[in-house]
């Protein structure tokens, strides 16, 4: 869905818009990187040196209730941003924090959960972990 298309459906549903907020979503639709909300907050500030913080997480925090973006949270790690909110896999790196999108058919375990435990599933989330390329050649030219 192109920015242009959320914007419209969130204004239908009476959620105001601005042009920072504007900023916030297509960032979040033209990256793969998975940001945190400071990256996020610095990339907007770039180009709107008043946004807040606030504003960052608000939008966030709005745009995620609608389904339009994903929340990736990792333990100790700051919470990351996927705009690409449809059911995915993520790897991510224990070393540098990295978070990369891993796309295959998504597992139907669903029903074979729900049959054994009583629950009405209605998702599930798979994470792997790992070492990137870069930080795995960074760790063997340190060995060296």
């Amino acid at each position: 869905m192109t920015a242009i298309e959320i914007l419209k459906q969130l204004k239908d549903k009476g959620v105001r818009f601005t042009p920072q907020r504007q900023a916030i979503l297509e960032f979040l639709l033209g990256t793969d990187t998975h940001p945190t909300a400071e990256e996020i907050y610095h990339h907007v500030k770039a180009k709107f040196p008043g946004v807040s913080l606030g504003t960052i997480y608000n939008t966030l925090n709005m745009l995620k209730e609608h389904g339009h973006i994903l929340e990736l949270s990792y333990g100790d790690m700051s919470s990351r941003f996927d705009g690409n909110p449809s059911n995915h896999y993520h790897v991510a790196c224990t070393e540098c924090g990295k978070i990369v999108d891993f796309h295959r058919p998504l597992l139907e375990l669903e029903r074979e959960v729900g049959s054994h435990t009583g629950f009405q599933v209605h998702g599930h989330r798979l994470e792997f972990y790992g070492v990137c390329p870069q930080c795995a050649a960074r760790d063997i030219k340190k060995m060296n």
